[in-house]
């Protein structure tokens, strides 16, 4: 109880006041003086604590037989009850809509030996997450970013989406998501502090052509019965790219086709954090008027997200046709990244590795902005708080065919709110 402890620290206090007071002879009324004073405090105590006994007595056989039972204390443990009556309610009962609020940010040093780049702090994304319950099966997503631009902030709608709940084997969406394909883009989000690495694998990495990061249409995923094999899907349908390859159709689709996504998963339960998948994407694109190109995407992926290790894979090739000319094109892409969350120190520090590659052919016209790459990353994240973390890494990259190695040094302080 309050008074206990209330009494102890008075203890305490007027002890120490005793043994550090001088025992001469005339001191000795004073200290007996005090005695008293703590006898008669000690009274007190007890009354208020008997007092308080009484009352949580009371309200206790109020809440049982819901009988008060007194005139002189009827009102108050009547609102007591009330009260905790309606906080116990607002604890278990859903309410609808029910919005809540989550941020990402984060904070960027780099500098690199390449002429011409751009060095020093940058201000990252500032993401926000939107979720609300609808109902017991209708709930809705939201995620806008901010992001910082030479001249302003770009404001852009990442994911909007409102999903219905039938059964753990289909839950049917619709709206604007991140593309299924492979493992990082349907488990890595917007917000750096969700990734073990600073970025993204240049292969999926936002604002970029390699692989579609945003799909705007309708999505059925779920379960699918197998036992310990733990099988899942993913089954999308909507406009794919605009004429923007980098970007979704978000306002329409630039032609008359719609693009369909598939994406099957094992997550065998006895094997924590393991994942084996396999995707297929299929599209057609217009990046001008005339020009169409057949799209095809396969990719497979194998992760292990136990944290030690970590252990992320995945393998794309992108197959292009020009339905004109019929000529073909396929670029492959792939990344491996190692990780370990280290025992000693609260398991703060987690050292990885990253190795990944890019071959595309020079005279592919819709991936005209896509280099090759083969490169080297090599960090540490150290977890500052729950909601904070810091992470350095050294990478060692060539982009294009012949062209000369860059190194770089770059750091990131990204949080969660």
């Amino acid at each position: 109880m309050g008074w206990r402890r209330l009494r102890l620290l008075f203890l305490m206090l007027t002890t120490s006041a005793l043994a550090q007071s001088p025992t001469p002879a005339d001191s000795e009324p004073t200290v007996q003086s005090l005695l008293l004073r703590i006898q008669q405090m000690e009274k007190r105590i007890n009354e208020l604590e008997d007092h308080e006994r009484k009352q949580m007595a009371s309200a206790a056989e109020t809440s049982a037989t819901g009988v008060q039972p007194g005139a002189v204390t009827a009102k108050p443990l009547s609102e007591t009850s009330e009260h905790a009556e309606m906080s116990e309610t607002r604890e278990t009962e859903r309410r609808f809509p029910s919005l809540q609020i989550r941020g990402f940010g984060d904070v960027d040093f780099s500098a690199t030996d390449q002429k011409g780049s751009i060095s020093g702090f940058n201000l990252g994304q500032l993401v926000l997450h939107l979720a609300s319950p609808l109902s017991e099966k209708v709930s809705y997503f939201g995620e806008v970013s901010f992001t910082a631009q030479p001249s302003s902030y770009e404001l852009s709608v990442e994911r909007t989406i409102i999903r219905y709940d039938y059964n753990d084997f289909f839950k049917l969406s619709f709206g604007k998501y991140h593309t299924p394909i492979g493992y990082w883009n349907a488990a890595f989000h917007h917000g750096a502090w969700l990734q073990t690495t600073i970025a993204r694998p240049e292969m999926i990495k936002f604002g970029g052509t390699f692989i579609p990061t945003h799909f705007v249409g309708l999505e059925a995923e779920g379960n699918i019965p197998s036992g310990g094999l733990g099988l899942g899907y993913n089954v999308g349908l909507g406009n794919g790219r605009s004429s923007f390859l980098s970007k979704a159709g978000d306002s329409g689709d630039s032609n008359d086709n719609r693009a369909w996504v598939a994406n099957v998963y094992a997550r065998p339960p006895r094997f924590y954090g393991f994942q084996v998948g396999a995707s297929v994407y299929r599209d057609k694109l217009t990046p001008k008027p005339g020009q169409n190109f057949g799209e095809w995407i396969t990719a497979a992926d194998v992760v292990w997200t136990k944290e030690r290790p970590e252990f992320l894979a995945e393998f794309a090739n992108v197959h292009h046709r020009d339905e004109f000319t019929s000529i073909t094109w396929d670029s492959q892409a792939f990344y491996i990244q190692l990780a370990y969350r280290l025992p000693w120190q609260q398991s703060k520090w987690k050292p990885y590795y990253r190795f990944e590659h890019i071959h595309k052919p020079e005279t592919d016209p819709t991936l005209a902005d896509v280099l090759d790459l083969s490169g080297s990353t090599l960090g540490v994240r150290y977890d500052i708080t729950t909601y904070a973390a810091f992470k350095g890494e050294y990478r060692n990259s060539r982009h294009g065919v012949g062209e000369p190695r860059v190194n770089g040094a770059f750091f990131q302080t990204a949080f969660t709110f």
